[in-house]
Order: structure tokens, then C-alpha cells, then sequence
């Protein structure tokens, strides 16, 4: 079961897809391949659990004294044994990376196949992978909680980043907002790219008038009007991720609250600025 803070009931006019978002963002599906130079067990790993494993066999290269071979001949027929199990490997890797939607890929096992499976990667699949030493023999169990660290580490260090790219966009003027109300401005107006949000926002709430002055017009009451007089706070995260699924932005999570504690806790790369 995929571990969340705790359970809620919710009933109201606008839908709350924060918690459900940031719970696929922290368990998102990915792969991982498990090999050594004869058997990679490939598997899937999403929310938290395995959705699917695999199991790809090469042929095994027996020395043996008949017919008197010599060991570079031997040799060769090891490399050409390697290079086959590498090449079926990927083939395999790729088909379950189209079919499952898979954004990242985690490689690990025997140092001397692990860079014949890089030789044979697509090149559009080459920036989705990471490498990590790991026990051939280790349980599913075990490659789920490893590989799982491996990952949020890599995107981690992706966040620190990306928001250090923010930052330098918003200071230049370039296609960047910081802080709740621009923000908020940018997905109003359809020009959100990506939306950066931090985990620190949950608890965050705006005033009924606050919201109104942004959505007005696509916030009607039960008589179709575009004001309302309910009184109750609107969930600042909920309202953030809701508009830019809405508008076909990205929401990326960042964990580390501290990153985006000088923009109020919100940013986003533009499409266009206005």
C-alpha cells in the first residue's frame, strides 16, 4: 500500500487533487533491471509497489575441450554471448517503457554487462536512466526500497536545480512567476509550462475575495452568477494543482521546503509572458 499522512473527506465545489497528485509525484512509476551477464529481471515500480516484472534469459557460453578452441576464440564467443543478452535486454526495456509510460530507469547488477546495456540504450531513453550497484540476488522487496532512494536522491538534486533555473529566469525577466498571486495570474491566463509547488504549501489557504479577483468569471454561485458569498477558505494547493491539470501544465513537487521559501512556496516556467 502506497504510505499517506493520513485519511479525508472532502465536500465541496472545487476538486482537492493535491494530496492525490504529490502521493504520484513521490511514487511515480518507473523500472528498474536487475541483471548480470545471463538473466535481467526487469521490473516496474509505482506507487509504492511492483505493477509488473520481467525475466530475460541470454545463453549461457560453456568452456569445453573439444574441438580444441583457443581462449581468444572462447573470449570472443563470451563478448558476442554479452552483447546479445544486453541487446535483447534493452529491446525488452524499450517496449516496457512505451507500453507502461515509464519516466525514469534505474540500471544495476554486474559491473561488466551494466555498460553494454548503455552502449544499446535509445537515445531518447539515455537521460531517463541511473546507474547503482545492487545485489543480483537481492528479493523484489529490496529492490523496491533501494531503487526507490536511488530516485528521489537523483530527483533531489533535479529540484535543487530546477529551481535555481527558476529563479535566474524570474530575475532576467525571462518565461518564469514566483509567489502565489503571479502565479496563480499565469495559470488563470493559460500560461503555465510547469508549476513548481512545495510540500510546505498544504496547510496554505486563500480568502474567498482573493480567489474571486483571479477567477471570478469561472467561479459561478448556484444561480449561475460569477461572485459568491460563501465565506470559507479555498485550499491554496488544491486551487494551484486543480487549475494546472486543468490547463495541461506540469506539476512538479518540491520536498525540500526551503528551495521555495522566498517565493511563498509557488513557482512556474511560462509558455508565454503576457
Amino acid at each position: 500500500m502506497t504510505p499517506v499522512s493520513d485519511n479525508r473527506v472532502y465536500a465541496y465545489n472545487q476538486p482537492h487533487l493535491y494530496l492525490l497528485a504529490r502521493v504520484n509525484d513521490m511514487y511515480s512509476r518507473y523500472a528498474s533491471v536487475l541483471t548480470d551477464t545471463n538473466t535481467a529481471h526487469i521490473f516496474v515500480f509505482g506507487l509504492g509497489h511492483v505493477i509488473d516484472a520481467d525475466e530475460v534469459k541470454g545463453k549461457k557460453v560453456h568452456r569445453v575441450k573439444v574441438g580444441g578452441w583457443s581462449q581468444a576464440r572462447y573470449q570472443r564467443r563470451v563478448g558476442n554471448a554479452h552483447h546479445e543478452h544486453a541487446k535483447e535486454v534493452i529491446e525488452h526495456l524499450t517496449q516496457i517503457v512505451r507500453e507502461d509510460h515509464v519516466s525514469h530507469i534505474i540500471l544495476a547488477g554486474d559491473s561488466v554487462v551494466i555498460p553494454l546495456l548503455q552502449e544499446q540504450l535509445p537515445p531518447e531513453m539515455i537521460p531517463m536512466v541511473e546507474v547503482m550497484k545492487l545485489d543480483i540476488h537481492a528479493s523484489d522487496r529490496d529492490v523496491l526500497s533501494a531503487t526507490l532512494e536511488k530516485l528521489q536522491e537523483q530527483e533531489a538534486r533535479t529540484a535543487a536545480e530546477k529551481v535555481d533555473r527558476l529563479m535566474h529566469q524570474y530575475r532576467s525577466r525571462g518565461l518564469a512567476a514566483v509567489g502565489p498571486h503571479e502565479t496563480l495570474e499565469a495559470l488563470a491566463n493559460g500560461q503555465v509550462e510547469e508549476l513548481l509547488i512545495s510540500g510546505a504549501l498544504e496547510k496554505s489557504h486563500l480568502q474567498p475575495e482573493d480567489v474571486e479577483a483571479i477567477f471570478a468569471p469561472e467561479i459561478p454561485d448556484a444561480d449561475g452568477e460569477t461572485t459568491s458569498d460563501d465565506p470559507r477558505q479555498v485550499s491554496l494547493p488544491d486551487l494551484l494543482v486543480t487549475k494546472a491539470k486543468q490547463t495541461g501544465a506540469t506539476v512538479t513537487f518540491i520536498e525540500d521546503a526551503s528551495l521555495l521559501e522566498s517565493t511563498g512556496g509557488v513557482g512556474a516556467f511560462l509558455r508565454w509572458r503576457a
